[in-house]
This record gives C-alpha cells, sequence and structure tokens, in this order.
C-alpha cells in the first residue's frame, strides 16, 4: 500500500529562517520523481528550486505563490508508491519499466540533500490520518479533491516525516525544535536556554523572533505599544516592507554597524599605467579581461602580504581567527538588490581564472540564479562603486569580513608625473576595516600596496 509522505521546507542553508513560494513546479495530482524540482522559492540570499526527496504522487501543496513559510513548515505530500496505479508513463525508466523513482518505500529518500533533511536514514511515522477524522487537516480528502479515486484512497496512510524537521516539540521527549543555526547562536550568544522557550513557528519551531522576544523580557525593556496612526497618515508616504534580499541587507549592514568598529582610510592612485596594462592584455587572444578581475587579483596579493585584513573576530572566546583561503566577494547590482557573490579560493586563481569566474557570477546575478554557496563565505569584499560615476564612499564592512575594499570611477584628472602636470587617469581607493584585527599601520601599508600595484603593475611579479 502507498505512503503519504510529508515533506517540509528543508534548511537552504546560512540560518536562513524563511523562504517565499515565487513559483509551483507541480499541481496536486502530477507524478514526480525523486530530486524533481517542485516548487521554486526565493530566500533572503537567492531563488532557489527545491527538489522533492520522493517518488510518488503529489497528494496536497501547502501555500499559494507570493506566500512567505518559515523553516519547517509543510510543503507537499507525496503518495510513494501510488505512481504505478495513477499516471505510471510519467515516472517509467529505459524500456518501459517503472522507475524506482515512483515505487521506492517509505524508508528510501533522495541522495541529492539539501540541509535539513536527510538522505538514506528510517523515518519516524507521525500519526495515522482517516477520512472524516477530526483534525484532519491538508493532508485529508479536501486536499486531494480532483486527483481521482487512486490519489483519493491515499488519505488513509500513515504520514511521516523527515529530517530535523520531525524534531519534537515537546522538551522531554527530544531535541529543541530549533532548525536555524542562527537562532541556535543568537540563544547561544545571550545566555538563553532554548528549553525554556516556547516557539511560535510550525508544531513549536522557535524561530528568530521567539529569541528576540525572550532578550528583550530578560533585559526589561518596555515595548512601546504602537502609537495611534491618523487616518491620513497613509497617505503621507509608502511603506516598503523589509523583506528578501533587501531585509537581508538591512539586518547584515545593521549588524555590521553595531557590531564592529570600523575605521576607513584611502588614497588616490595613477591608474594609467594599469589601464595601459589591461589595452595590453585585451590586444592579445582570448577574453578581454575586465578591471575588477586586475583589481581582485591585486588584492589576493595584498592579503597575502597583510593577512590580518583577511580575518574574523569571535568575540565568545575573544580571538582573531586568521583565514587560510581568499574568498572574495564583489557588490553586485541587480534587480533584485544589491548581492555579494563570492569567488572561492581567489588566492589560487589567475587573472584569466578570476575573469572567467567574476563573468559566470555577474551573469548569475543578472538572472537571478545564484545559489545560497556563490553568497556566502566571503573572507574580504571588493566593491566597485565607480560603475554608479562616484569617485569616494566609506564602505560599510560585509559582517563577518574583516575589511572592504571600495574603487571609485577612474577619471581623467590633472597630475603631477614625474615632476611635470599632466593629465593622468586617476582612481580613488578606500580601505574599511575592523579596528579590532589591526592597527592603521597595517590597513594603510595594505592599501599603500594596493596603489602601488595600480600605479605600477609590474609590482605584481614580486607576488607571483
Amino acid at each position: 500500500m502507498p505512503q503519504v509522505l510529508e515533506f517540509k521546507l528543508p534548511d537552504l542553508g546560512e540560518g536562513l529562517t524563511e523562504a517565499e513560494i515565487v513559483r509551483w513546479l507541480v499541481e496536486v495530482g502530477d507524478v514526480v520523481a525523486i530530486d524533481q524540482p517542485v516548487v521554486e522559492v526565493e530566500t533572503a540570499k537567492a531563488m532557489v528550486e527545491v527538489p522533492c526527496p520522493y517518488g510518488g504522487v503529489v497528494t496536497a501543496r501547502f501555500g499559494e505563490e507570493g506566500t512567505e513559510l518559515p523553516v519547517g513548515s509543510p510543503l507537499l505530500t507525496v503518495a510513494v508508491g501510488a505512481a504505478s496505479a495513477h499516471e505510471a508513463p510519467a515516472v517509467s525508466g529505459a524500456g518501459g519499466a517503472a522507475s524506482g523513482a515512483a515505487s521506492d518505500s517509505a524508508e528510501e529518500t533522495s541522495g541529492n540533500v539539501l540541509v535539513g533533511y536527510g538522505t538514506g536514514a528510517a523515518v519516524a511515522r507521525r500519526r495515522r490520518i482517516r477520512p472524516g477524522a477530526p483534525g484532519a487537516g491538508p493532508s485529508g480528502p479536501a486536499a486531494v479533491a480532483g486527483t481521482g479515486a487512486a490519489a483519493a484512497s491515499l488519505v488513509a496512510e500513515p504520514v511521516v516525516e523527515v529530517g530535523p524537521a520531525a524534531e519534537s516539540p515537546v522538551r522531554a521527549a527530544g531535541p529543541v525544535p530549533v532548525i536555524s543555526p542562527l537562532v541556535r547562536r543568537l540563544a547561544r550568544e545571550n545566555g538563553l536556554d532554548l528549553r525554556e522557550l516556547t516557539g511560535s513557528g510550525p508544531d513549536g519551531l522557535i524561530l528568530r523572533s521567539d529569541v528576540e522576544q525572550a532578550v528583550r523580557d530578560a533585559a526589561s525593556v518596555p515595548v512601546r505599544a504602537p502609537e495611534p496612526v491618523a487616518a491620513a497618515s497613509s497617505a503621507a508616504g509608502e511603506r516598503v516592507p523589509l523583506r528578501g534580499v533587501r531585509g537581508a541587507v538591512a539586518d547584515k549592514l545593521s549588524r555590521s554597524r553595531r557590531e564592529i568598529p570600523d575605521a576607513t582610510c584611502w588614497v588616490d592612485a595613477d591608474a594609467t599605467e594599469l589601464m595601459a596594462a589591461r589595452a595590453a592584455m585585451n590586444r592579445s587572444a582570448g577574453p578581454p579581461v575586465p578591471v575588477l578581475a586586475l583589481l581582485a587579483r591585486i588584492c589576493t596579493a595584498a592579503l597575502a602580504r597583510f593577512p590580518e585584513l583577511n580575518s574574523t573576530v569571535d568575540m565568545a572566546n575573544r580571538e582573531i581567527v586568521r583565514l587560510p583561503g581568499v574568498h572574495l566577494g564583489f557588490a553586485a547590482q541587480t534587480e533584485r538588490g544589491l548581492v555579494v557573490p563570492v569567488v572561492r579560493d581567489a588566492h589560487t586563481r589567475s587573472v584569466d581564472a578570476l575573469s572567467t569566474e567574476l563573468a559566470r557570477l555577474t551573469g548569475a546575478a543578472r538572472e537571478g540564479k545564484l545559489t545560497p554557496a556563490d553568497l556566502t563565505g566571503g573572507t574580504f569584499t571588493l566593491n566597485n562603486y565607480g560603475v554608479f560615476g562616484v569617485d569616494g564612499s566609506t564602505p560599510i564592512i560585509n559582517h563577518p569580513e574583516a575589511a572592504m575594499l571600495g574603487v571609485g570611477r577612474i577619471v581623467p584628472k590633472p597630475w603631477v608625473h614625474e615632476g611635470e602636470l599632466a593629465v593622468r587617469k586617476v582612481v580613488q581607493l578606500s580601505l574599511t576595516f575592523d579596528h579590532r584585527v589591526c592597527d592603521g599601520g597595517t590597513a594603510g601599508g595594505f592599501l599603500r600596496y594596493v596603489a602601488d600595484c595600480v600605479e605600477q603593475p609590474a609590482t605584481l611579479l614580486r607576488a607571483l
């Protein structure tokens, strides 16, 4: 007999606590294969297609397009083992044999894993739902209406849960119902015992808002009631929700300003020779080299000399953690807002390899196809705000990194060159750094080395 399995929104990584349903890729009654994408969601990091770990008939979907769901809430239910009786050709394999994706047992799941549900482990039965039984919710008869007799007969089978989302909300019976590592860390940093909290999420899931409220209560900070708003005030301005990418940026920048004692230094540099070197490189065979790739290579060389700036601060243990590799983030403006894709192991890449990876990530950013992995794990950020036609800025550090290099526009300006006044291509460079990891001497040395490489690209040969 088929079994109805409940698939919950998994943890998509990096402490993301919710996602918005952008587009359903399956309908109730459809037959799905193991690892088939079933829904497209938007997190604060990226657009993600979520694959289903089961094969079978979709018996219910939870949430309309545009709905925001917390991690751990149900996405859909799938009747495993029912596809052959319902719509076998959709999952048939080579030679017409039914695919194992549609006939796997309840204990078999996908080998393709997202954070939040496992693979190969036996799943736990939750409860048996019978037609007409009290409390039969979306998994009951109403949820499978229109799927035919074969699908309608599935509601009498057990519903099971998988992965960490199935943790019991009862404190004494099992683990604390927390999925997000961000929530655990927030509680740990504030000395809270999660077992003493009551979650407001589905099945008692403890959310970030629950921890933040507990912190406010512990500090005895009075929560001000909302003030009455005049009826005419709604016409005074537009209220835009801080959610998705915009909300994530707001949270991260606020945390950076709150936690990091930053300082900024800057210098003007003559980029004439750098632009000439780029022009010479682009006259040779191969794809064109962008200025950003040259600046990225300069950054990795500078970080090799000043590793203090490729670090993070662990205040819980009162330690500076100097990181072994450079994962270089770069700011990119897209229709969805500002994102910071990350070039992994940038310190091991040549200028050509950096150009290729920068082009790939930029294209994915513009198309909204960056994955959470593409947007996390950076150790240093390069911000080329010169593309907006501005000369200078004081960048906000991308927490929990220790520094960010800002680059203004490269424009012709009067400049004293070899003792004579000349028109040269000049750029302003600014470095914002965490004053906990180093003093001004180190920051100034880093910035001066970057400026020297911009003015005399041959300086880079010493770092090769």
